[in-house]
């Protein structure tokens, strides 16, 4: 009975938790108040461990939490009721998206909403930078230098990438896509970051 529970609680906060892992603490605090399965403090500590572990904060909180509940089986059962809404949605959304790219392929209407698509990812990106863009981030001249080349080299792909270019060309384009790779970037910035400012 308990692993019912606790996939139904997971899929529930999985299929209406909007707004990313920390959104959907609130939502997985009132399954386990409500279920009784912890006390507050173990929640609390549950949710720094989540904080601390790579991955989305919800499905590493869902996992500790089945954990705790259920054992194994329970992390297992809570992990994949969390993510399992999101999955169906998107596979539904891909095999929609594909239908009509063969139903309307070559339909000015339909090229033209996907190329405004794109603006509009672009703008969510662009949005998610400024975002980030504060005094307490951006603290000197090195910083904003820092940022340039990380987004010299994102970019980089795309202005090196010819039709039919020569061999350097060709090596430019291969050499940009690999300093494009985002853990690299990562892992550089953090480096620069941490020999400028230790």
């Amino acid at each position: 009975m308990i692993y019912l529970q606790l996939f139904l609680s997971f899929f529930k906060i999985g299929l209406f938790g909007f707004g990313g892992g920390l959104a959907i603490l609130s939502l997985i605090q009132m399954e386990v108040e409500q279920n009784g399965w912890m006390t507050q403090q173990e929640f609390v500590d549950i949710v720094a461990v989540s904080q601390i572990t790579p991955g989305p904060i919800g499905i590493n909180c869902a996992t500790y939490v089945g954990y705790t509940v259920g054992g194994i089986w329970g992390s297992v059962l809570a992990t994949s009721a969390i993510v399992l809404p999101s999955l169906i949605i998107m596979l539904s959304i891909c095999k929609a998206y594909f239908w009509l790219n063969r139903r309307f392929k070559g339909n000015p209407y339909f090229e033209q909403t996907l190329r405004m698509l794109r603006f509009t990812v672009l703008g969510l990106i662009a949005s998610a930078a400024l975002l980030l863009m504060k005094p307490t981030t951006f603290i000197d001249s090195t910083s904003w230098i820092i940022f340039g080349i990380v987004a010299f080299l994102t970019i980089s792909p795309e202005i090196f990438r010819k039709k039919e270019g020569n061999k350097l060309s060709t090596f430019n384009s291969q050499l940009s896509t690999f300093l494009s790779h985002p853990i690299l970037l990562i892992v550089l910035a953090g480096v620069a970051g941490y020999l400028i400012y230790r």
